[in-house]
């Protein structure tokens, strides 16, 4: 039998071992193409942001939490400050005409309508944030009405005066004992009916009521209100009188009361009937007891009783204190007949009271302002009522029943009557 060719016997090498082979070739390569990466990279590497030899890579803190952080700190205490926009009215002395027209005009249950009289001041007194006022003529549901010279008037007054915004009622003037003590207890009857709000001074039961101030906190700040008055028209007290007023002569009392009120009180507001009627000159009495007042303790100093107007000025009390004094605010509405008793004033002031971070309280009396007023009446003293002298025209001038005595009486007398008898420092005429 014949043999195959030696070549035709090679044994080919085994696949298993090829595959090997192949991937060791892989490895090989792909591990030389890593160490070329490694000293491509080493070579471009910045140098400076490598560390240097020995350092340690310092591990960032984490930012501090909100509740780790220190706390904020505290604000700087600060004074506190409150403010009384505070206004002052002068004599409402109601004579016939007013209270006959009112009459006239009530509808419903009112007996009276008084509303018409001050209407046109409602929307001053609205701005303010207490309103006081001389209350002329003893106020009733009792007795009959009357005019000079010993008045009475209807209680319908004074609750349209409560409408309009008015709420202390100084009640301590020449007129106050005109009924006698028929008219003193009839008058406290009647102010013990008005609202609770409603403040009274210048009546007091007997001596030992003296120590009684009257008071009132308007945004957290107290006032007391006093009030006196030179004469009562020569009518005496009478024992059967159930309360009585102080006399500006008896200025031990004045005194007593003053000094108290200062020491219960951020601000003392005395009301002072006094002066010559019908004069526009203030008296060395009236500068005399005001700087006694202010002395004593008062803030401010609301004269009334003149019919016209008087000058104001600041006083220095003896703590070095300055007190603001209206010697004369004039009235406020009435029917006389000269044209100089139908211009008065409303007084507005800021009473403001400043509590300072240790304590301590300090009170001042700021911007005092004289604003004209007007009382106007028609053809035989009808539709009397009463305008801010700002609103008030020449048309109206013109038609003042006034000018059929006085043809002078006009616009531009009443502004010159108001500038030469009220400093301009105070004067408002717009």
């Amino acid at each position: 039998m014949s043999k195959l060719p030696a070549q035709h016997y090679r044994r080919r090498p085994p696949t298993r071992r090829r595959m090997r082979k192949h991937a060791f070739q892989m490895v090989v390569s792909v591990l030389a193409m890593f160490l070329l990466c490694i000293f491509f990279l080493a070579w471009t590497f910045p140098r400076d942001l490598l560390p240097s030899a020995g350092s340690v890579t310092a591990i960032p803190e984490p930012p501090p939490s909100p509740a780790a952080a220190s706390p904020a700190a505290e604000p700087e205490p600060q004074p506190v400050v409150q403010t009384v926009r505070f206004s002052a009215t002068g004599d409402n002395l109601i004579h016939s005409p007013i209270y006959k027209q009112a009459k006239r005009r009530a509808t419903g249950t009112e007996g009276y309508s008084f509303d018409y009289c001050y209407e046109h001041i409602a929307p001053f007194y609205a701005q303010q944030d207490v309103n006081w006022i001389n209350q002329e003529t003893l106020c009733t549901d009792e007795l009959e009405p009357s005019t000079y010279p010993c008045f009475s008037t209807p209680g319908d007054c004074a609750r349209a005066l409560y409408r309009a915004g008015v709420r202390v009622f100084s009640l301590s003037n020449n007129h106050t004992y005109d009924k006698g003590a028929s008219g003193i207890a009839a008058t406290l009857r009647f102010w013990d009916s008005m609202p609770e709000d409603v403040v009274t001074t210048g009546l007091w039961k007997g001596e030992s009521d003296y120590g009684r101030i009257p008071m009132q906190t308007v945004n957290g700040v107290t006032i007391a209100y006093l009030s006196y008055t030179e004469h009562t028209n020569g009518i005496p007290q009478s024992k059967a009188m159930t309360a009585n007023i102080i006399y500006t002569s008896q200025t031990d009392v004045i005194e007593q009361q003053v000094r108290s009120a200062h020491q219960l009180a951020d601000f003392v507001v005395v009301g002072v009937h006094w002066g010559v009627e019908n004069s526009h000159t203030v008296v060395d009495a009236q500068r005399a007891l005001a700087q006694s007042l202010a002395d004593w303790g008062a803030d401010l100093i609301v004269g009334t009783h003149p019919h016209v107007l008087q000058n104001a000025q600041w006083l220095t009390a003896a703590d070095g204190r300055k007190v603001f004094t209206a010697y004369s605010l004039g009235n406020f509405i009435s029917t006389q007949a000269k044209p100089d008793q139908l211009v008065g004033a409303l007084l507005t002031v800021k009473l403001e009271k400043t509590t300072e971070p240790d304590g301590s309280v300090h009170c001042t009396v700021l911007d005092p302002r004289l604003w004209p007023t007007v009382t106007h009446y028609d053809a035989g003293k009808s539709n009397v009522r009463t305008y801010l002298l700002q609103d008030y025209t020449a048309a109206l001038a013109q038609a003042h029943g006034v000018r059929n005595d006085y043809p002078d009486f006009s616009l531009e007398w009443i502004r010159t009557v108001t500038q030469k008898n009220i400093d301009p420092e105070f004067l408002q005429l717009t």
